[in-house]
């Protein structure tokens, strides 16, 4: 079952105006299976392989006579040494686009990489798990007849969307140990791995969260530099997320604390303990997986079109606003709510922000919910459905006209 990506568009079209296209992110977001059915006209090698990663790594001339251009490596970290031959291949054919296509599931060994031998040459994409468009095939979802608990307990890994027959409890059990093992113990030289398994869980548990790393540090029972080392590591692997707080003052976001999100539902509530649909419905902690779900959507079809605004949250003494996007002098304002049918009082808060920041600034106001259709909660807050969200913020889809630019850029490139 092929599931049909909205990055898709913006990955030919990268591949069509750059030399050298590096795709990354977590562990099974589907990064192999997507290029390999975008540029299936290129050869493929996969460096998983010891004995393709020893040759590549030691004599990468004789690799590439053996793997001709056009051509796809995957797991491209295993050979830091090719990198930089690539740069040499790359500018003698410089003017030639989208020759090399790079993947790899460890950013923090890749982008090293990338970023010595490759800079100015290569475009980066990461890229994450499936959203709720693209679960629905791109057509609109009837929210009243989504089963939204399976929805949030089997999350976006495309894995488990393409066969339902897989148990998403034992799939995560395996993803967590497999990172565990295969990313952590080569790459960080974690001591323990039970006390980073520990730290991870105890992460979860506050996703959706103003982060305390100093409190985090000590229930884990480890120091607030190694619990900013472990972050900054899960933050680089894709695992979690870390969203910024809003203030004027680009600098003074700097030094506040962001909100702690995991990145994908369904490894969220299995790191949280919920497996069932009536254990997620009685869990205090529903919101929370509600709001990190709505989120990483967000992001997800944000980084399909690449839209460069970066999505916020307001915090101040008397309320917090979940999401904020400022784009040309507006913001568009919003809360994430389990709710299928909002009540008018619960855009209260978004109704004190939007008088703060002035009502002729304000784009629009919304709590993101499961309702089935769009309406009105008076006072310029509306009911919006998760399947709505993306567009509501401006994170559309490619247009036809684009899609003959990437046409027309990839023929030139021939």
């Amino acid at each position: 079952m092929w599931i049909e990506r909205q990055i898709s568009a913006r990955l030919q079209h990268l591949a069509a105006t750059r030399p050298v296209l590096v795709v990354t992110g977590a562990r099974q977001t589907g990064k192999t299976a997507l290029i390999r059915h975008l540029f299936a006209g290129h050869h493929y090698v996969s460096l998983d392989l010891p004995s393709e990663a020893a040759q590549a790594e030691q004599d990468p001339a004789a690799f590439l006579a053996r793997h001709p251009l056009p051509l796809v490596v995957d797991e491209v970290q295993y050979a830091p040494g090719l990198l930089r031959h690539l740069k040499t291949v790359v500018d003698a054919a410089r003017q030639r686009n989208g020759q090399l296509i790079l993947s790899g599931s460890q950013p923090f060994t890749l982008m090293q990489g990338v970023s010595e031998s490759l800079a100015g040459r290569a475009a980066i994409v990461q890229l994450e798990g499936l959203s709720s468009a693209e679960l629905s095939g791109g057509r609109p979802i009837d929210g009243s007849q989504l089963d939204w608990p399976r929805w949030l307990l089997r999350g976006g890994f495309p894995e488990l969307s393409a066969d339902t027959a897989i148990n998403a409890s034992e799939y995560f059990a395996s993803y967590v140990a497999t990172y565990l093992e295969r990313d952590l113990r080569s790459q960080l030289q974690v001591s323990s791995l039970r006390d980073f398994e520990r730290f991870l869980r105890a992460a979860a548990l506050r996703s959706a969260q103003v982060l305390n790393r100093a409190e985090l540090a000590r229930d884990v029972g480890i120091s607030n530099s190694t619990a900013g080392i472990w972050l900054a590591l899960l933050q680089r692997s894709g695992l979690v997320v870390l969203l910024e707080p809003w203030f004027s003052n680009a600098t003074k976001r700097l030094v506040k604390a962001p909100k702690l999100y995991v990145a994908d539902s369904g490894l969220l509530t299995f790191l949280i303990g919920l497996s069932r649909p009536d254990d997620l419905l009685r869990s205090p902690l529903l919101g929370a997986v509600w709001e990190t779900a709505v989120l990483m959507d967000l992001r997800r079809q944000a980084a399909a079109c690449g839209d460069g605004a970066p999505l916020f949250f307001w915090r101040d003494r008397n309320k917090e606003i979940d999401l904020l996007l400022q784009r040309g002098g507006r913001f568009w304002l919003a809360d994430a709510k389990w709710s299928e049918l909002p009540q008018a009082g619960d855009g209260r808060r978004l109704r004190q922000l939007a008088a703060e920041i002035g009502p002729d600034q304000v784009a629009g106001l919304a709590l993101i919910c499961r309702a089935p259709n769009r309406f009105g909660l008076g006072d310029g807050v509306e009911a919006l459905p998760l399947q709505d969200a993306g567009s509501w913020f401006g994170f559309t889809a490619t247009s036809a006209q684009e899609q003959n630019g990437i046409r027309s850029a990839r023929e030139r490139s021939r």
